[in-house]
């Protein structure tokens, strides 16, 4: 049946409704007199099936205070089918379609024994980085937390109850069954990114004995990875301490290097003391280094203080395996001494490699992505960070390098300080007779760069008060 309805709208009734009106929806307007059982079909003479929540709405303010609505009659199973019932409405409808792939896994367990109870928990993992410990039960509860939110989706079955002390076999058949399911459930998008499941995945708000400790795989220089178990909310000192005991950096050694965030390909960012490697190291489930974020790099821009650690075997493998890196991705120019290097390379020769290319350009400097920065009203620059100066490449927005460069001794600053609302770097220089000026690069890594500068003059007191040379001198006699 077909029947065209004139109705005289109110303001209120104008206004356009919150739920989306797609292909097949029904409209259920008891305001207006039409109940269950009804289809729209037009609005004012137009053909709105198929139409867009915009398009409905558009042509009910069209008709201002008079609209003409035709409704088509459905059998009470397709009403039904078209209009939830009043049970359901509350019930959210999510789509489980789009899929993912999650690195998530269940590598390991472990005998736990807290106030007199053993149980186990199942170590999770992320992309071979540990997210946290949890018991059977938790992982019920997970299950049971997921089938109320997520009523109409059929999950996997979780691995059963055993009323019994499961042995090793038992054990590790669970655990295979547990891993299966996470992986199963967070291949699902809106299950996976779901608040239930982050939460989940989070480390557990019970300190079981060593559960609270989580391992981090860390990158070396020499191409090698080091693993340390550390508390969760360890800051960056504390685990590179942790690090530096287990390679075995000496007291002095150990001012030289520092824990790298590795962003991408061609740049890392030093942590600052305050940060919790965990939290990135969790965050970042696909980094350029495989297995881990998180790597050990030089902290030193001073070549001369490098040299005085000539006779430390430890730091000028660091030092070496480094460098080798460097030129391969270019940060050095080494294009005339390339041969002499690779046979000084091939020869395992360190020492005397490390001497020739500390002569080369972009030697102990750091370069900062390219971004926008006030002095240019177009493009961006490139910063480049050494112990002999500061320099602003000009480049384009796409970072393509262009020929002016400009050049600031450090002697020429004056201030520099960081501005956290505007993701920027600032710093003052004085040049000649000149008014000091004031210069903002917008940078995302502005903490970074204002501890690179920190850092220069630091190593230029160093420098001036012959501090290194003292203390290592120190060290040498402690040890002889």
């Amino acid at each position: 049946m077909v029947a065209n309805l004139k109705l005289g709208l109110t303001e209120e009734e104008v206004r356009p409704q919150q739920a989306p009106l797609v292909p097949g929806d029904s409209w259920r307007t008891p305001r207006l007199g039409v109940c269950d059982g009804f289809q729209g079909s037009s609005l004012n003479g137009v053909n709105v099936e198929g139409a867009t929540h915009k398009q409905v709405v558009d042509l009910i303010r069209a008709g201002e205070k008079e609209l003409i609505l035709t409704v088509l009659s459905v059998p009470p199973h397709e009403a039904d089918n078209l209009d939830p019932s009043d049970d359901s409405l509350g019930q959210s409808f999510y789509d489980y379609t789009e899929k993912q792939a999650v690195p998530i896994s269940v590598p390991t367990y472990k005998h736990v024994e807290q106030n007199g109870e053993k149980f186990v928990v199942y170590n999770v993992y992320m992309a071979g980085r540990q997210l946290c410990s949890k018991r059977y039960r938790e992982f019920a509860i997970l299950h049971q937390n997921l089938k109320r939110e997520f009523a109409n989706f059929t999950f996997p079955r979780l691995p059963g109850k055993w009323p019994f002390s499961l042995s090793e076999q038992q054990l590790d058949a669970r655990r295979r069954g547990l891993e299966e399911y996470l992986e199963k459930v967070c291949s699902i998008r809106v299950i996976g990114e779901s608040d239930i499941m982050q939460e989940f995945l989070s480390e557990s708000d019970e300190n079981y004995n060593g559960v609270s400790d989580v391992e981090l795989r860390v990158a070396l220089p020499d191409g090698t990875a080091v693993t340390v178990r550390v508390k969760k909310n360890s800051t960056t000192d504390q685990v590179y301490q942790a690090i530096a005991a287990k390679v075995g950096m000496d007291s002095m050694t150990v001012n030289y290097f520092a824990l790298f965030e590795v962003i991408n390909h061609s740049f890392v960012r030093k942590l600052a003391p305050n940060e919790f490697p965990h939290k990135l190291y969790v965050q970042n489930y696909t980094s350029a280094v495989p297995g881990t974020c998180l790597t050990i790099r030089k902290w030193l821009f001073t070549t001369e203080e490098e040299i005085l650690l000539n006779d430390n075997d430890l730091a000028v493998t660091y030092f070496f395996h480094q460098a080798v890196d460097d030129v391969k991705k270019g940060y050095i120019k080494a294009e005339e001494k390339s041969y002499q290097l690779q046979k000084l390379y091939e020869q395992r020769k360190m020492v005397m490699y490390l001497n020739m290319l500390r002569t080369c350009e972009g030697y102990n400097e750091i370069i900062f992505p390219h971004c926008a920065c006030d002095s240019r009203r177009k493009g961006h620059v490139i910063t480049a960070i050494s112990i002999t100066h500061f320099k602003l490449h000009a480049c384009t927005e796409e970072g393509q390098l262009e020929n002016q460069v400009i050049a600031f001794e450090w002697d020429e600053m004056q201030r520099w300080d960081t501005d956290e609302e505007g993701m920027a770097f600032c710093f003052e220089y004085a040049r000649g007779e000149k008014k000091p000026r004031w210069v903002k690069i917008f940078t995302p890594y502005f903490n970074y760069m204002h501890e690179c500068f920190e850092r220069v003059f630091c190593e230029l007191k160093w420098r001036k008060e012959n501090i290194f040379q003292t203390a290592r001198s120190q060290q040498r006699d402690v040890a002889t």
